[in-house]
């Protein structure tokens, strides 16, 4: 349920212009151009990942890729390398996929309409609204999870029969508070808002421009707003890995491009196979093996236990297969890894 009380209504697109105006945040390094590409690559690496981690992976990435045509050409491992270590690798894909689409199809422009934007890949609604928005100055709705969190709050958006139901009225919500005038600095002061005052814990109640017409703040009720649906328990899974290195290199396997760590390098899985016939048929000598301590990974789906086998070996031939190949150690910090994979490298060549 939602209160749509006009009390609680008035002036709120107001206080929030006036509130990012004055205490927003203006320096971000996105926020000194109009460019379509910048404002879009910084909106795909902020989906999951707060700023200050994603302030450096844009500066390298621009560095690398300064412009949507060079993004295009260039292949997919030197982007998924530079994206390494920021996580959820579908964006990166996505990213090259999308710049590869605009430079072919649409003469590599964006289009200033959302709804031109919306079917390309990796972008939805939201993103499609921040690029018309920063970039065209287009009147249009954004909703993104700090922009949830302060609309459910101020209005106490309350669940539905559905999730899809809540989206709906959500996106409502959101369309009908847009301003006529001054849409930039409104939405960037919900972004602002919902990261620095209406954070998830402990939020700033008292410094926020909508106090007096939070329906949360009023009643007390910013704990439990916005509403959690329960979520069934994560299914848990198990892989087995080889750590094959020659105590310079590492054998390491190039991921389908599709699916968990879709294009990224990390260590061959073993499906059934002993490890010493694995050894083996990959031109080497086992020297020595010792199990190394299990890693933990959350994905957004299940729970992965990555257990790892090191084996020391020593070099016959060359790596069988074309998707293995010998990774030096001293470049495994700067390899397209995943980040467990990469961590557990690093640990493992200390």
């Amino acid at each position: 349920m939602l209160d749509s009380s006009p009390a609680v209504r008035r002036g709120f697109s107001r206080r929030v212009i006036g509130w990012q105006k004055a205490n927003g945040r203006h320096d971000l390094p996105w926020q000194q151009t109009a460019d379509p590409y910048r404002i879009w690559l910084s909106e795909i690496m902020l989906q999951q990942t707060q700023v200050p981690t994603v302030i450096p992976y844009y500066g390298r990435f621009l560095a690398r890729f300064p412009t949507l045509e060079a993004l295009a050409g260039a292949p997919l491992g030197s982007v998924l390398e530079l994206w390494s270590g920021l996580g959820y690798y579908a964006r990166a894909r996505n990213l090259h996929r999308c710049a590869q689409m605009l430079v072919v199809e649409r003469a590599g422009k964006f289009s200033a309409d959302p709804r031109e934007n919306v079917d390309l890949p990796g972008i939805g609604r939201s993103t499609a609204a921040a690029i018309s928005v920063f970039a065209f100055g287009r009147r249009a709705a954004i909703l993104d999870g700090n922009v949830k969190r302060v609309l459910a709050r101020c209005f106490a958006v309350t669940a539905g029969s559905s999730a899809a139901q809540d989206q709906r009225a959500l996106w409502a919500l959101a369309e009908s508070l847009l301003p006529e005038r001054g849409v930039q600095s409104y939405t960037q002061g919900m972004m602002d808002l919902g990261a620095t005052v209406c954070t998830v814990r402990q939020p700033a109640c008292a410094s926020c421009p909508l106090r007096e017409i939070c329906v949360a703040r009023r009643d007390g009720r910013q704990a439990e707003l916005p509403e959690r649906r329960s979520r069934a328990a994560l299914p848990q899974r198990s892989a087995s890995v080889l750590l094959l290195t020659d105590g310079q290199r590492v054998l390491l396997e190039r991921r389908p491009p599709i699916g968990i760590w879709g294009g990224l390098l990390s260590l061959p899985e073993l499906r059934g196979e002993a490890p010493d016939a694995f050894v083996l048929r990959h031109g080497c000598r086992l020297l020595s093996a010792r199990a190394l301590p299990p890693i933990a990974h959350v994905f957004s789906h299940f729970r992965l236990r990555i257990e790892a086998l090191r084996c020391d070996v020593e070099v016959l031939g060359g790596a069988s297969e074309a998707v293995l190949e010998w990774l030096p150690v001293d470049q495994i910090a700067a390899a397209a890894l995943p980040a467990p994979i990469k961590k557990l490298l690093l640990g493992a060549a200390a």
